[in-house]
């Protein structure tokens, strides 16, 4: 049903997340009864179920930990009068997000997890389950939400935000994870739910750092030094925090030296002062101050210890001796390296005008060659780009072939992840070919479009007796022809409407094969880039991960990625026959067809 809802959407010229423009609705839990639930009244559209409720409806307590949540939620408390309601697959829901609230307990946090509902199977929608657990424990809290049994959501109302109740006692500063599930759920399911993992924000975050002892560190650290006498500044904790006393440790040169702070509040409340002793002259410390609690946050700081000169009177008449002689010296060295560097350089020039060379020539094309460099591919992108690659199922099997192996060849050549219905029919089975690309036009990072003659065909089910020999071949060209074709038609539909709104279009291409003409090619998909392959494989390749093929002293070259490289692959040279073939059997079809029209 909900996929007859959306090849309907799709006739009608509605592209299927045409409604993100519909503002979202806010939807938090409600108090009701089952009997409201199961009865359908338009008061309970979204309502929380209690451990209350699962006792009366099954007669005994869910674990306290587990609230009201137990195991198949919709066949247990809606299934009895209408088991069918529970039998639909139901997509997971997108959007999860957790938001902090307000909590008055400065040791614990309290969340809110809001989600949106999938499109794929939202008429059949029954409600959430909401499970919270702590990383690497067992803490479990889950929560159950149902509409009534009589609720038919539409498309549109993806756009709505559903709020779970709150979470409180939550540890700070840990790490939880967040699952939302749809329901009903089916078995051999696994598009159900939507996990996210998320922290719980600190005690500084939440309190301020002058409330959290074990977060709490010193802020102002000042370094005084005076011959070999070191002496550090810092700020003290609040009271309120009971830190009473510090510690501090400075490490170099393999070594590290520890002093124990134990300050008098007496004398100065805001701040201390303390000696760091036994440290090298010379060195350069780097030390950390901390409070003297188990996992106390440390402040680092660095210290240089100054070297102390001891020299008699006769060592400073040497060194104002050398302070004379050695500019000198160097002076006089500098001159002759500069006559010896020009006498040389001067040498090969006077030689090169003997022989009528000219080195201005040299040195410009020396200059050109070292320019030249080889363009490497951005390594920004840590996967590799997606590729859906659509096209027309009415040129016979030996253009779905060429489409095939040209997959074949993107994948296993040119760094890219295709996706093609001809490889996943199990999902495009489970899914329907319609939901299937439409999730892959939505998911993939381009969309090419291999355009061919039977593109613009359009098969008709009510023809003629005569014709029902050449139908059947039609359909035997692909189960999903009819999908694939509509999928052309929607991918045609938004180019033109990003072209309108001046939108970025680098995502669609277009592309035929060498026995298709540029007439071939919908008006609609002119506006994007369009390709003749296999001539210009390394413009696709360029298209898809992002890189000039030219730039001033530089220029692209990846191996067997060009017009006559490709076919010293196996892959290729599977690829250029299937492309020799498909062209001789699309070419004798059309001609045998011409002949027919002639006779007629």
């Amino acid at each position: 049903m909900w996929r007859s809802a959306l090849l309907l959407q799709l006739v009608l010229g509605l592209p299927l997340w045409a409604q993100d423009n519909v503002t979202a609705t806010t939807f938090t839990p409600q108090n009701c009864t089952l009997d409201c639930i199961r009865q359908g009244t338009p008061g309970c559209e979204y309502c929380r179920i209690t451990r209350g409720n699962i006792k009366e409806a099954l007669g005994f307590n869910s674990i306290q930990e587990f609230g009201s949540c137990i195991p198949w939620p919709c066949f247990e408390l809606l299934g009895e009068e209408d088991p069918k309601i529970c039998q639909h697959y139901v997509q997971a829901p997108n959007d999860v997000t957790v938001e902090s609230v307000f909590e008055p307990n400065p040791t614990s946090e309290t969340v809110l997890v809001s989600w949106k509902p999938s499109y794929y199977g939202i008429a059949f929608l029954r409600g959430f389950q909401v499970s919270l657990q702590v990383l690497g424990g067992s803490t479990v809290a889950c929560q159950l939400f149902l509409f009534h049994r009589n609720v038919s959501l539409p498309a549109s109302h993806a756009q709505r935000v559903y709020k779970s109740d709150p979470f409180p006692g939550l540890s700070l500063g840990s790490q939880y994870a967040v699952t939302v599930m749809a329901l009903p759920v089916p078995e051999e399911w696994e598009r159900f739910y939507h996990s996210k993992i998320f922290s719980t924000r600190s005690c500084e975050e939440k309190n301020g750092l002058e409330q959290c002892k074990k977060d709490w560190y010193p802020k102002y650290v000042e370094v005084q030094q005076e011959g070999t006498a070191i002496t550090v500044t810092f700020n003290l904790a609040p009271q309120n925090l009971g830190i009473t006393s510090y510690f501090s440790l400075c490490y170099a040169n393999g070594l590290k030296t520890y002093t124990e702070i134990m300050p008098d509040s007496s004398k100065n409340k805001t701040h201390h002062s303390y000696q760091l002793n036994d440290l090298q002259e010379g060195a350069n410390y780097t030390c950390e101050i901390a409070a003297n609690e188990v996992d106390a946050v440390r402040k680092a700081f660095k210290v240089q210890v100054m070297q102390i000169q001891k020299e008699g009177p006769r060592t400073r008449s040497v060194s104002a001796s050398l302070a004379l002689i050695l500019p000198l010296g160097l002076a006089v060295v500098a001159i002759i390296v500069v006559l010896l560097a020009a006498l040389t350089r001067r040498r090969p020039e006077l030689q090169m005008m003997k022989r009528d060379i000219k080195p201005d020539i040299i040195r410009q094309y020396q200059d050109s060659e070292s320019q030249e460099e080889m363009v490497s591919l951005p390594r920004s992108r840590l996967t590799p780009p997606r590729l859906l690659i659509c096209y027309s199922s009415f040129d016979g099997p030996a253009h779905l072939k060429a489409v095939m192996q040209l997959g074949a060849f993107i994948q296993q050549h040119m760094a890219t992840q295709v996706c093609l219905d001809l490889w996943d029919s199990l999902s495009v089975a489970e899914e329907g070919s319609m939901a299937w690309y439409c999730r892959q036009i939505r998911e993939s990072d381009f969309v090419l479009v291999i355009c061919s003659r039977g593109l613009n065909q359009r098969f008709e089910p009510s023809g003629l007796e005569g014709d029902d020999e050449e139908a059947d071949r039609g359909l035997n060209f692909g189960s999903n022809a009819f999908s694939s074709n509509a999928a052309i038609q929607l991918i045609g539909e938004e180019v033109g409407q990003a072209k309108a709104r001046g939108q970025d279009l680098s995502k669609y291409m277009a592309a035929i094969f060498e026995y298709s003409e540029e007439t071939d090619i919908p008006t609609e998909l002119r506006l994007v880039s369009h390709y003749m392959l296999m001539s210009d494989l390394p413009l696709l390749f360029s298209h898809l991960h992002g890189v000039a093929l030219h730039r001033p002293g530089g220029y692209l070259k990846i191996n067997h990625i060009s017009e006559e490289g490709f076919a010293k692959l196996p892959a290729g040279a599977a690829l250029q026959l299937t492309i020799h073939e498909a062209g001789l059997a699309i070419g004798g079809k059309t001609h045998t067809s011409v002949e027919e029209g002639n006779k007629h």
